[in-house]
Formats: structure tokens, C-alpha cells, sequence
């Protein structure tokens, strides 16, 4: 009897993260808790929380990769994951230092982002009230 095989394609917004074939289970995170894919389960769609997406495939093993929230989907043998962000790794504990790295990273690129955005805003409304007192 030949055993079933998913093929497993991570999605982020810019780029194709990993496609991998021959993998034989798959472990996500929803909101709800942790869940586990096999090749013969039902179709589904489910939206993945912040989280450890496990996969294991014969030639690499069991591999885990850090993502951001986003959806899978499974038809068939076919896995879709589309996140906004992943970061992947074997190691644990490796991952988990490469997360907070990102993680520290994003949080300064946001506050960046958000001191121009306020700037902009008290610029368009001072404008706005002068064009409205002419």
C-alpha cells in the first residue's frame, strides 16, 4: 500500500516563502488551539493564529517555521498557507531568537512609521483649518 503525501506551499504577499512535496503530516495554530493535517482529511479552511507551523517530510525531516497570522487551506493533497510574515528554522530555540530579532525590528519600523503618518495628519489639518478661516 503506498502511502499519501500532502504538498504543502507557503504564501506571503511578496513571494512563494517554501512549496515542499512529499509531506506527511502538518501541524498548525488557530485560535482554538492546535490542529494536525493528514493526507486523507477532510478539505478545510481555517484561520492560523501567530504561531509554530510544524511540517515533516522524509528528506528534511521534522521542519518548524515561525508565521504570522493568515488562512490554510486544504484540498485534496494540496496545503495553501498564505501569511503575512514567516521565518524559518529547525532549532527552537534558534527560531524563537530570530522572532524576537523581527519582531524588535518591526516594532521600531512601526513607530517610525507612525511618527510620519502623525506628522502628516497635524500638517493636513493645520492646512485644512487655515484654507477654512480664508
Amino acid at each position: 500500500m503506498q502511502t499519501a503525501h500532502m504538498n504543502l506551499k507557503i504564501l506571503l504577499p511578496f513571494k512563494i516563502f517554501a512549496e515542499k512535496t512529499g509531506v506527511f503530516r502538518i501541524v498548525a495554530e488557530s485560535r482554538a488551539g492546535s490542529f494536525g493535517l493528514l493526507p486523507h482529511r477532510l478539505d478545510c479552511v481555517a484561520s492560523l493564529a501567530p504561531g509554530i507551523l510544524i511540517f515533516e517530510t522524509e528528506a528534511d525531516g521534522e521542519v518548524c517555521i515561525a508565521v504570522d497570522e493568515g488562512v490554510l487551506v486544504k484540498t485534496g493533497t494540496e496545503v495553501l498557507v498564505s501569511v503575512r510574515n514567516a521565518i524559518g528554522g529547525t532549532d527552537l530555540g534558534k527560531l524563537r531568537e530570530k522572532v524576537e530579532q523581527e519582531f524588535m525590528n518591526l516594532d521600531e519600523q512601526e513607530k517610525s512609521v507612525r511618527s510620519v503618518l502623525a506628522k502628516l495628519e497635524s500638517g493636513f489639518v493645520r492646512r485644512f483649518a487655515a484654507f477654512h478661516h480664508e
